[in-house]
C-alpha cells in the first residue's frame, strides 16, 4: 500500500513538472517582455529543482566573461555586479565545454569559484548547471544551487536540460530582436542627422531632445515599449522640416508670417511621411502633436489638455527648453536657469504642468 501510495506521489510530481514545463514553453512564444520570460523562466527552474536560488548567466563576448542576467534568490541584486571568466568556477566551465555537470559537493570540487559567494555572503554546497545552447554555440549558462532536500540527480540534470532548451530560443530571438532594435534606431537616426545637416545652427538638437525625452519618461516611469516609442518620436519630431525649403530653415533672423506659417506645415508633413512607413506608425501622434498647446492655441489641431498624446506634451517641453538654451543668430541662448523659469511660466498654458514638473528635477546636470 505503501509502495502504491509512493508510486501516486511520484506520478503526480512528474505530471507537475510536465506541466510546468509546457506551461513555460507557451510563455515564451507569448508576446510578453523578454525580461519577464528569463526571470519567471529561472524561477520555475528554481521551483522545479527545489533549489535555494537560480540565475542564467549569459557570455559577454566583449570580455569573454559571464555575467548573471537573471537571479532569483535572495543574492540577486549583489550577484548583478559579479563577473565570472570562462576560465574560472563551474558555470565557466560549462560555458566552455558546453558539458552540463551536477557538484554535489561544491566546496571540494577543485573548479569551485568562492569569490562569488563571497561577493553574495552566501553559502554554496551544491550546483547543477547547464549550457545555453543555441543550434551548438553556447548563450550562457543556467546554474540552481543548493537543492533543499537530498542532492542533485539524473533526473534533475535531464529536466534542466530540456528547460534550457526552452530558454535557448527565447535568449537567441531577444537577442536577434535587439540586434534589429538597434539597426533600426540607426537608421533612423542617421535620417535625423540628414536632415540637421541643412541647418548648421541646430547641430545636435536631435539626440539632446531624446536625451531630455529620455529623462522625462524615467521619472515618469515609462515602460521599455512606451520608452521606445517617445525616442522614436524624439528622434523623428522633426522629420516634416525635409519638406521646408533652404531658404526658410536656414534663414539667419526671424521668419515673416508667412515664412512661419509654410514652417508649421513641418509637423503635418512629418506625419504624411511617416504614414507609409508601417513600423513607425506608432510615433505619428505625436510627431503631428508636438506644436499643440496645453491650452489650446497649438496647431495644427488645436488640441489642449490630455487630448494631446502625452508623448507630444512630453516632447514639446524638451524641444523648447533645448530651443531656448541654444544660441541662434538672432539671439544668445538663455541659461538652463532662465529657461526653467520661462517653462514655469508658461507651465498650464503652453505646457502640460505635470511633464514641466517631473523635466526640471530629472536633469540636474543641465542646471550647473
Amino acid at each position: 500500500m505503501e509502495s502504491t501510495d509512493r508510486i501516486s506521489t511520484d506520478n503526480g510530481i512528474q505530471i507537475e513538472k510536465f506541466k510546468q514545463l509546457v506551461g513555460l514553453a507557451s510563455l515564451i512564444n507569448s508576446s510578453l517582455d523578454q525580461s519577464v520570460i528569463r526571470m519567471r523562466a529561472i524561477e520555475a527552474a528554481k521551483t522545479l529543482l527545489n533549489a535555494e536560488e537560480g540565475s542564467m548567466m549569459l557570455i559577454d563576448r566583449n570580455t569573454n566573461e559571464l555575467y548573471f542576467d537573471v537571479v532569483a534568490g535572495e543574492t540577486g541584486t549583489l550577484l548583478k555586479k559579479v563577473r565570472i571568466g570562462l576560465d574560472q568556477g563551474v558555470a565557466g566551465w560549462v560555458a566552455t565545454n558546453a558539458v552540463p555537470q551536477i557538484v554535489n559537493d561544491a566546496g571540494s570540487d577543485p573548479r569551485f569559484y568562492s569569490a562569488v559567494d563571497k561577493a553574495a555572503s552566501f553559502e554554496t554546497r551544491s550546483i547543477i548547471a547547464v549550457p545555453l545552447l543555441f543550434q551548438g554555440r553556447v548563450l550562457g549558462v543556467l546554474e540552481a544551487v543548493n537543492k533543499i532536500t537530498g542532492p542533485f540527480t539524473q533526473e534533475d540534470l535531464d529536466l534542466f536540460v530540456s528547460l534550457s532548451d526552452l530558454v535557448a530560443s527565447a535568449v537567441e530571438n531577444a537577442n536577434l530582436h535587439e540586434e534589429l532594435r538597434e539597426a533600426f534606431f540607426g537608421i533612423v537616426l542617421a535620417l535625423a542627422d540628414a536632415l540637421e545637416s541643412r541647418d548648421t545652427y541646430t547641430g545636435g538638437h536631435t539626440q539632446r531632445v531624446r536625451h531630455y525625452c529620455q529623462s522625462i519618461g524615467t521619472a515618469l516611469q515609462l515602460g521599455k515599449n512606451d520608452m521606445e516609442i517617445l525616442l522614436l518620436s524624439a528622434i523623428l519630431h522633426d522629420i516634416g522640416k525635409i519638406g521646408v525649403r533652404d531658404a526658410i530653415l536656414c534663414k539667419e533672423g526671424p521668419l515673416t508670417r508667412e515664412e512661419a506659417a509654410l514652417m508649421s506645415e513641418h509637423s503635418k508633413k512629418g506625419a504624411e511621411i511617416l504614414s507609409n512607413i508601417k513600423a513607425l506608425r506608432n510615433v505619428i501622434p505625436s510627431v503631428m502633436a508636438h506644436h499643440e498647446r496645453f491650452d489650446g492655441n497649438g496647431y495644427p489641431d488645436r488640441l489642449s489638455g490630455e487630448d494631446i498624446p502625452m508623448f507630444a506634451r512630453i516632447i514639446a517641453v524638451a524641444d523648447t527648453f533645448d530651443a531656448m538654451t541654444t544660441d541662434r543668430p538672432y539671439r544668445k541662448a538663455l541659461t538652463p536657469a532662465e529657461a526653467f523659469a520661462e517653462l514655469l511660466r508658461c507651465s498650464g498654458t503652453q505646457f502640460d504642468p505635470d511633464v514641466v514638473a517631473k523635466f526640471i528635477p530629472a536633469i540636474p546636470e543641465e542646471t550647473e
